[in-house]
């Protein structure tokens, strides 16, 4: 028998840990993690080979209902993987007790022949019992090619998930290098860890209107390199929480993610942060071309 190879969707909602599962399975941040929902805005493909085959796994943003421009790019990125996938992992918290799904989640399903797992995550932090009363909610609603509880964090049943993905998928080339991890490049993942530094930082004092800009990556001698950022803000009073007194939160920031760049990219770095005011971004679309959200 051949190899397998295929597109996997991971749709859920916001919160329910997909970055971290992708990140999980790749072995390496590719996608920034927060408890924050709606921390993930784009499109990111993860990237897992072994002798059996080669599983494109695509991060989604959440689906929520959106109160912005940025909020409707981002249920429309989550909606277009949809289609696009052999396979579909729909992922749920195990604590999460809320009655129903959201809409366009059955909606998707009940029209698509695409196989859909129910994978029901973070079962470390309840009993079995309560997964076992997860499972039958869901099951209620929906018909499932597969269930399976994992813990993301943990790696609980992980690799059991990836191995029963592959049973689905149908025999094909490996689509990537053998040695690739994700197709988003450097630059993007490098403005994503500073995001998640500034959004785990600040807390609640900023919500979701940061976005990273980075301007400039070039590699110097010496095993070094210099990257210029930017963090936008939407108001003048989060650039001052981003800044901090005497520039302390924003170095807290830059020491934080120059440490995590430095692990992606192999090299000493020299960080050059800078924080600006981009009133109202998320509603203006040439701002949202201008930072990748297209």
């Amino acid at each position: 028998m051949g190899v397998k190879s295929g597109f996997v969707s991971i749709i859920g909602r916001p919160n329910v840990g997909k970055s971290t599962f992708l990140n999980t399975v790749i072995g390496q941040k590719i996608a920034i993690v927060s408890d924050k929902p709606q921390t993930t805005r784009n499109r990111i493909q993860g990237i897992y080979t072994s002798e059996s085959g080669q599983i494109i796994f695509i991060d989604t943003p959440g689906i929520h209902r959106p109160r912005n421009r940025l909020g409707e790019y981002m249920v429309g990125v989550a909606q277009a993987t949809v289609r696009d996938a052999d396979v579909i992992l729909y992922m749920v918290d195990a604590a999460d007790t809320s009655r129903s799904g959201p809409e366009f989640i059955s909606e998707a399903f009940s029209k698509s022949s695409i196989p859909v797992f129910l994978v029901v995550n973070k079962i470390d932090l309840v009993d079995q019992e309560q997964v076992e009363a997860c499972v039958q909610r869901y099951r209620s609603q929906l018909r499932f090619a597969e269930v399976m509880p994992i813990s993301a964090v943990l790696g609980t049943n992980v690799n059991v998930l990836v191995n029963k993905i592959l049973d689905y998928l149908p025999e094909g080339p490996y689509y990537y290098p053998l040695d690739e991890v994700t197709d988003q490049p450097e630059r993007f993942i490098v403005g994503e860890l500073i995001r998640e530094k500034a959004l785990y930082l600040t807390r609640e004092e900023v919500p979701y209107s940061l976005a990273v800009e980075v301007e400039e990556m070039k590699e110097r001698r010496g095993n070094k390199a210099y990257v210029r950022a930017v963090i936008f803000t939407e108001r003048d009073s989060q650039k001052g929480i981003v800044i901090g007194k005497g520039g302390r939160m924003l170095k807290s920031i830059g020491a934080a993610a120059r440490l995590d760049i430095e692990n992606l990219l192999g090299l000493d770095i020299y960080l050059d942060l800078w924080v600006k005011v981009r009133k109202n971004w998320r509603n203006q679309e040439k701002h949202l071309k201008s930072l990748g959200y297209k």
